[in-house]
């Protein structure tokens, strides 16, 4: 599995619909909650979810960004074996509307029925710095590097 850049795994992740995304909570628990990264993992290792402003998952990111998030997909990079990604990142918090407008996508009104103009709406945004992966018997890491920017 040698040789396989971060745009090869943002091209596979992106069939993957859900992860678990993990904080930190404040009594140093780890907490997991699934979400939709809504096919939008981009090429330099960015995912954004929605979720409400005052959930517990906002306040765990609020006092500790560093998170973790983990894919499963049904068929692996070489073929028929299922693949599991690690992604470590920095997450922040996204309350701007012209951000939630770019990365809307019509299932999302299920949850939020005034769209990007709902009341308590915010982003998750996670920039990864690192992925490891697994194929069966194959595995190697994609170190990104520090985040950037926000």
């Amino acid at each position: 599995m040698t040789g396989k850049t971060l745009s090869d795994i943002a091209e596979w992740m992106r069939d993957i619909d859900f992860c678990m995304l993990a904080t930190h909570s404040r009594d140093g628990a780890i907490a997991a909650r699934p979400m939709s990264n809504n096919r939008e993992v981009t090429f330099g290792g960015d995912c954004w979810f929605f979720t409400w402003d005052e959930s517990l998952m906002v306040d765990d990111i609020r006092d500790d960004p560093k998170v973790t998030m983990t894919f499963q997909g049904s068929a692996g990079l070489l073929g028929t074996r299922p693949t599991f990604f690690a992604v470590e990142g920095v997450a922040d918090i996204v309350r701007d509307r012209t951000a939630f407008a770019e990365h809307w996508t019509d299932g999302l009104d299920r949850w939020f029925e005034q769209g990007i103009d709902t009341p308590g709406l915010a982003m998750i945004h996670v920039h990864a710095t690192r992925i490891h992966y697994w194929d069966g018997e194959d595995e190697a890491e994609v170190p990104l590097g520090p985040r950037l920017s926000a």
